[in-house]
């Protein structure tokens, strides 16, 4: 077992909470865990922390939550805590050199992808809609640039036909948390030289994964049923892929799709064409070919499958019009 490292950690959602809980069940000793300040949510408006606060202050852990780093009383916190190293996981906040140079073995960062490929803020999105058969977690040694620093470790999931992003987020909350540990015990040992070990990322080999924006989430029919069905997967749980439906009454409807799957289709049929809707799905035609819609959500109501949509809303998708109804 390698020596204990004394840490800070600073993460925000569940994924960043995970990886806490690693730390907290190793043998390495936490100083100081930090997290963005309060935020406002539901109805209430009421401050509410996020799960990296709630996760350790249940275990006692001093709890840092500065607005930015950009103040020099929050750096000297920061260093009086005397850190080996940061851990830095979907944290939400920039650092600056001043703090990355500040723990004895610097700052490393779990980023959901293989890097270099998709650098940035939404990187298992972006993987699942480009189509990519892998994806992973790097540790790599945070620099002044957007995930561009020297990798550490890598360690490498598959992409299933099936997955999402909340399902393909889970098998990384798995696969980062053995991976952190397994880079902390790493660079723990006395002959740990990072010239030596890390290596260097390829800035030609780069992409960025740009943040998800709801505008995205309209599906365009006239897109390839396998661009569509990797959207729709790659858009759950959030912002949830959709399309607008229109009533005869010049009513619209925003409906989100749930689930779907494209299908193999050499008919000539205009995009958005509705070619079937029975318990099996609602096949519509798209460019090339066609996607069966398994499971959508109306306005206001929980996600149906489309053998219990169509008891209600039959009259919406009926053989031969287009799956927006009245254009």
């Amino acid at each position: 077992m390698s020596t204990p490292l004394n840490i800070i950690f600073a993460g925000t959602p569940d994924f960043a909470a995970q990886h806490l809980a690693a730390l907290i069940n190793s043998h390495h000793n936490i100083v100081a865990v930090y997290c963005p300040p309060d935020k406002p949510a539901g109805r209430g408006k009421k401050l509410t922390a996020c799960a990296t606060k709630v996760l350790a202050t249940e275990h006692h852990l001093p709890v840092e939550q500065p607005e930015n780093f950009k103040e020099s009383t929050a750096q000297q916190t920061l260093a009086n805590y005397n850190a080996d190293i940061m851990v830095v996981v979907a944290y939400g906040l920039l650092l600056p050199e001043v703090i990355l140079t500040t723990p004895k073995l610097g700052c490393i960062n779990v980023h959901g992808s293989l890097l270099p490929k998709w650098r940035g803020a939404a990187p298992i999105q972006r993987s699942l809609e480009a189509g990519d058969t892998e994806t992973g977690v790097t540790i790599m040694q945070m620099d002044k640039g957007l995930d561009t620093g020297d990798m550490i470790l890598k360690s490498i999931s598959e992409i299933e036909t099936t997955d999402t992003s909340a399902s393909l987020y889970e098998k990384l909350a798995i696969l980062g948390p053995n991976a952190l540990l397994e880079t902390l015990d790493i660079m723990a040992d006395s002959n740990f030289d990072a010239k030596q070990h890390n290596i260097a990322q390829d800035n030609d080999e780069a992409t960025y994964a740009h943040k998800l924006d709801k505008a995205e989430a309209e599906l365009d029919w006239n897109l390839d049923a396998l661009v569509l069905d990797r959207k729709i997967r790659a858009y759950i749980p959030w912002p949830v892929a959709q399309f607008t439906f229109t009533e005869t009454n010049e009513k619209q409807h925003r409906i989100r799709v749930w689930s779907a799957k494209a299908e193999q289709y050499s008919g000539n049929d205009m995009v958005g064409t509705i070619l079937s809707a029975d318990k099996t799905g609602i096949l519509v035609a798209t460019e090339n070919s066609a996607i069966r819609l398994l499971k959508l959500q109306l306005p206001g109501k929980k996600p149906l499958a489309i053998a219990e949509l169509l008891n209600g809303r039959s009259e919406w998708f009926q053989v031969g019009n287009n799956i927006n109804g009245k254009s």
